[in-house]
């Protein structure tokens, strides 16, 4: 016991000093080139007409829908349980034209949180959820577009809430792959995309002409678990005190709540650590 309690120990402290991974607030504006983000493939940036100024702007032709995606930013993939809890993701989105057969017509957009793991034939398994409806004859000015997530750790499908990855045998509409949860996908987001492409439905050609700005996704934890010392501010003190709870067995180290001290309270805790304080 004694051998392994200092293992651990010397894992979190080699873990914190050299921890760069610091999960916090990130907005692509588009102030400072792409950061990785496109309208299906789409990368025009106009420097003036966002919300404000630079913004990706889109114009597809003929195409079944239109996604904003990003599978290359790791501020906005990865584990989403590094935030500590809830997260809140947005978009400001401008739809100047979306037609279909010479009209305009509206377009459902979701949000889609892709995993590309998957067994069952399907490109990823995902989870997503509708975010409201793009439609130039009533919202062609900049419209927010936004979701919480109050709990990135629940197995659950949370309310509103649907997954795709795998087909439903009687409705044949997507669900989530056998043996998948909202959690897993969430631990592991390989893309992100605000689309068009609703999981389980066809469209026909259709003209966009859309502009995006602001992408954000935010931590809105409220309670800073990781500071120990109560001092508002996360440094050496916080671990230094960790170390000294953990080593003692003092409840406040026992960051998972199972009356246990093992390396999954000194996970809990570097990923506390790792987010801040809000």
């Amino acid at each position: 016991m004694k051998n392994s309690m200092t293992t651990i120990l010397s894992l979190a402290t080699i873990a914190l000093a050299s921890s760069t991974l610091i999960a916090g607030d990130t907005t692509t504006t588009f102030d400072n080139g792409l950061e990785g983000w496109s309208i299906s493939g789409r990368t025009t940036i106009d420097i003036a007409g966002g919300n404000p100024d630079e913004n990706l702007h889109g114009i597809l032709i003929d195409v079944f829908g239109a996604d904003t995606r990003n599978s290359t930013n790791l501020s906005f993939l990865g584990d989403y349980n590094r935030f500590g809890g809830a997260i809140e993701l947005s978009i400001d989105i401008k739809v100047n034209s979306i037609t279909f057969f010479n009209s305009e017509v509206p377009r459902e957009l979701v949000v889609d949180l892709r995993d590309f793991d998957n067994n069952n034939g399907f490109p990823w398994t995902s989870t997503w959820y509708s975010l409201g409806v793009l439609d130039s004859r009533v919202n062609n000015e900049w419209v927010t577009y936004s979701i919480i997530i109050e709990d990135t750790a629940s197995l659950d499908l949370p309310a509103g809430w649907r997954g795709s990855g795998a087909e439903d045998p009687n409705t044949f509409e997507p669900i989530l792959p056998e043996g998948r949860t909202f959690a897993s996908v969430l631990e592991s987001v390989d893309e992100i995309t605000f689309t068009t492409f609703v999981p389980g439905f066809f469209f026909g050609f259709t003209n966009f002409d859309i502009q995006v700005d602001n992408i954000t996704i935010r931590s809105i934890a409220g309670p800073c678990p990781a500071d120990l010392n109560g001092d508002g501010d996360l440094n050496f003190f916080d671990v230094s005190a960790f170390l000294t709870a953990f080593t003692a067995m003092d409840p406040i180290a026992d960051f998972t709540g199972d009356g246990e001290f093992n390396f999954f309270d000194v996970s809990d805790f570097l990923s506390a650590f790792s987010v801040g304080c809000p």
